[in-house]
């Protein structure tokens, strides 16, 4: 132990390291995040990958690996904004991403979800018993790596076999377009419309191997209750009309009814999970706040030591200027009177900072409790929303701007472009708090890796806004394409952000619809009551989380099914590894530790290879349109493929599970 206190911590190359992994990371979730609306906790493979790079340096050590993980993971995180930035131009304000307003944007959010954790560290960390399970993993990885360097090998293997194997099935469906990324089974019962989904996405296959076979059953339920009761229901209660095609009308009546069900059971989730919270929450922040206000006793304890009260106030200050400008930047042009511009400033910022600090608690509590994985962010953001825009509304019609479509679409933006620098600190809040109780198990610094943080908010920030802009040009966004003619299969669904803009629209239009977002409120909480039934009666064994159910309503159901496979996947290996470990004598713990590891490593490979193909692919495709070719330059274009397609796509995936357990079934051994 007193050998660490001579350990580097913070080095140039560790931050060097840190800022390409985080270039890579915060593209890859971007993606992915766009995509299906999930994005992967990064702290696993960063501190994976910086003990494999880092061993061909000299000195290299646990506490400086520990750092770049830092830093590496909370850029990863603060593409969270993804979840709400891209509905600025899906309501047709924006035609693109302005980069000084998304880098402000993001790297204030960013700072303040950092500066927002510090007073939370004793109470929620030091003496808390929150499990951390993310951080409590990425602690064992980095005491594995540097206890044993056959581990720290096998690690790095592990995330390369999986991006290779994404990536290489991704560039066939995505690039070539020889195979299929899912296939549906559609029938008729009657009038009613049924759909059996299965998507193809081997990342999305690793994403559901992480999130478990309790949310895995919880969004199969979802699936069922959207395409197996809604759908066919609806579309039984209004028959299809002569002229329509079967396929388009069901996706029609989900889209507009029965999306808005999974609206509701969402948003009744995630006020449920905040009041649950509440109590203990206050109590923690309030303790918190009287333990950094006492003199530190501990100063010459390094492994005790936070940034100072007035570092943090100087760094808060700093934000809130970022803020300011950002929303100067915003407001100027909408050419409005002196007086409104300085309220409606001074109105979002201290929204964002209030409501920031408010969802950075709660959020970091959350993450204690469940993992940053499975914290309700879309329900935070769907509840910022709402908040914003009822102020911003009573604001609008003291200066006549609820009065023209403009107004209404100008207060619409603004509510978006706040609730981004909200969703940013909720995210990054969720993500440090995990990251200091892997410091704090491997003895690192509080402050240096606070300072970390903070690096790692302001290179993420630099990415965000060319990787969107990229991605925008290449696929575009449902609902709002670029240029006429592109591929609407190709583009990305960015489903939270979808929900965000027809929320707050919504809410400024007066036109919501709220029948079907009462029905899913009515829904969640008869499913709240079942959830809190089974944990009672099972002693906590068996749940059903809401917000799972709600994505599963919610999210399209190409993408849901892998994520129900890949949560099967998980149970069926460690059910195996489990009755293996039984009949041959072995530890069970350590074997399925073990299993867990590869597991879990694999996924995020499976990610990180088809996120980083799809950004890969965006770069050619930019590049052919903007050139006059092809929004698909690399397509085969065979002739009466498309089942084909659907038939390759199925062999690549059940021969992506199959190797996917080969390799976690290594843990036999």
């Amino acid at each position: 132990m007193n050998q660490q206190l001579t350990l580097k911590e913070l080095t140039f190359r560790g931050m060097l390291l840190g800022a390409l992994i985080t270039v890579v990371f915060t593209a890859s979730n971007v993606y992915l995040g766009l995509k299906v609306g999930l994005t992967f906790a990064s702290s696993i493979p960063a501190a994976v990958i910086s003990m494999a790079v880092l061993k061909f340096f000299k000195g290299s050590n646990i506490l400086e690996n520990n750092m770049v993980q830092t830093q590496a993971s909370s850029a990863g995180t603060q593409s969270s904004v993804i979840f709400v930035l891209p509905a600025m131009l899906m309501m047709g304000y924006w035609q693109g991403f302005p980069f000084w307003q998304t880098l402000l944007v993001c790297m204030a959010g960013g700072i303040l979800g950092v500066i927002f954790t510090v007073p939370l560290r004793h109470v929620m960390v030091v003496k808390s018993d929150l499990p951390y399970p993310e951080g409590v993993a990425a602690a064992e990885i980095l005491k594995a790596g540097h206890d044993d360097s056959h581990n720290g090998e096998s690690g790095i293997k592990e995330i390369a076999a999986g991006g290779v194997l994404a990536a290489v099935v991704s560039f066939l469906t995505n690039g070539l377009r020889i195979i299929a990324d899912g296939a549906s089974l559609w029938f008729k019962g009657g009038n009613a419309i049924f759909q059996v989904p299965m998507g193809f996405s081997l990342a999305l296959l690793g994403a559901g191997y992480l999130v478990g076979l309790v949310g895995g059953i919880a969004i199969l339920l979802g699936i069922v209750l959207a395409w197996g009761v809604a759908v066919p229901y609806f579309t039984a209660a209004s028959p299809m009309p002569a002229d329509a095609d079967m396929i388009g009308y069901a996706m029609s009546i989900w889209k507009t009814k029965v999306r808005f069900i999974g609206v509701g059971t969402i948003g009744i989730a995630a006020i449920w999970t905040l009041l649950i919270l509440l109590k203990p929450m206050i109590e923690g922040m309030s303790q918190s706040l009287r333990k950094l206000s006492e003199k530190n006793l501990e100063k010459f304890d390094r492994t005790s030591q936070d940034l100072s009260p007035k570092a943090m106030g100087l760094v808060l200050l700093g934000s809130i200027v970022l803020i300011v400008l950002a929303l100067y930047e915003f407001v100027q042009p909408a050419s409005l009177a002196p007086e409104a511009v300085m309220l409606l400033i001074v109105v979002c910022t201290l929204l964002a900072v209030v409501i920031g600090f408010l969802v950075a608690a709660a959020c970091g509590y959350m993450a204690g409790l469940v993992g940053s994985s499975s914290s309700p962010i879309s329900g935070i953001g769907i509840i910022s929303v709402v908040v914003t825009s009822l102020i911003l509304m009573a604001i609008g019609h003291s200066f006549g701007l609820m009065d023209t479509p403009e107004g209404q679409k100008f207060l619409t933006a603004l509510t978006i472009f706040t609730c981004s620098i909200v969703i940013t600190t909720a995210a990054i809040s969720n993500d440090n708090l995990q990251d200091l109780k892997t410091g704090q198990l491997v003895k690192a610094t509080p402050w240096r890796q606070q300072v970390a943080l903070i690096i790692g908010c302001i290179v993420g920030a630099f990415v965000i806004s060319p990787v969107l802009e990229l991605l925008f040009n290449a696929y575009g966004f449902t609902g709002a394409m670029p240029r006429e003619g592109m591929d609407a299969s190709q583009a990305l669904s960015a489903p939270q952000a979808t929900l965000m803009m027809t929320i707050s629209n919504g809410i400024f239009s007066s036109n919501l619809e709220w029948s079907y977002i009462f029905t899913g409120i009515a829904l969640g909480a008869v499913l709240i009551v079942i959830d809190a039934v089974l944990k009672k009666s099972s002693n906590g064994k068996y749940a059903l989380p809401v917000l799972a159910v709600g994505m599963g309503i919610y999210l399209p159901p190409v993408v849901n099914a892998p994520l129900v496979v890949g949560a099967l996947l998980a149970w069926f290996i460690n059910r195996h590894i489990e009755n293996y470990a039984r009949k041959s004598g072995k530890d069970a713990e350590l074997v399925k530790k073990k299993a867990e590891r590869y597991g879990t490593l694999f996924a995020a490979g499976l990610i990180v290879g088809e996120s980083l193909i799809g950004v890969l692919l965006a770069f050619i495709i930019a590049g052919s349109v903007t050139s006059g070719g092809s929004d698909a330059p690399l397509a085969l274009e065979l002739e009466n493929w498309g089942g084909k397609a659907e038939v390759l796509g199925l062999v690549a995936f059940v021969v992506g599970i199959l190797i996917y357990t080969k390799r976690v079934m290594k843990a036999k051994q």
